[in-house]
């Protein structure tokens, strides 16, 4: 399975992006796909995920902000983020399970300057 993402870069608080990640592989049965983020000196956290059944969880400082979404073919996911503040600057990493297992994108980078 390989992950392809892109969609970061350089703005403004207040301003929005929006991240694409494209799977490609063998990607049968995916069973959830996300998007995770790491700020420096700091853990990767999950920003947000969607399941197989289309239900969506997201990071309580995201909420109302973020929102996740899929393609039809569950062959890519979207993030696009509204509202975006300084504390959101991190490298994303979008995610998919597949039969369990998880598979990572190298990330990209969301800068935002205040």
């Amino acid at each position: 399975v390989q992950l392809q993402a892109s969609g970061g870069g350089l703005v403004q608080a207040g301003e929005s992006l929006r991240l694409s990640c494209a799977a490609s592989g063998s990607i049968f049965t995916i069973n959830g796909m996300g998007w995770y983020r790491q700020a420096p000196g700091k853990q990767r956290e999950l920003v947000a995920a969607i399941t197989s059944g289309g239900i969506t969880n997201y990071a309580e400082p995201v909420k109302g902000r973020f929102t996740i979404s899929r393609n039809n073919a569950r062959t890519a996911v979207f993030l696009q983020m509204n509202s975006l503040k300084p504390e959101d600057t991190a490298v994303y990493y979008c995610n998919v399970v597949v039969d369990g297992i998880n598979y990572w994108g190298k990330g990209t980078q969301v800068t935002v300057s205040s």
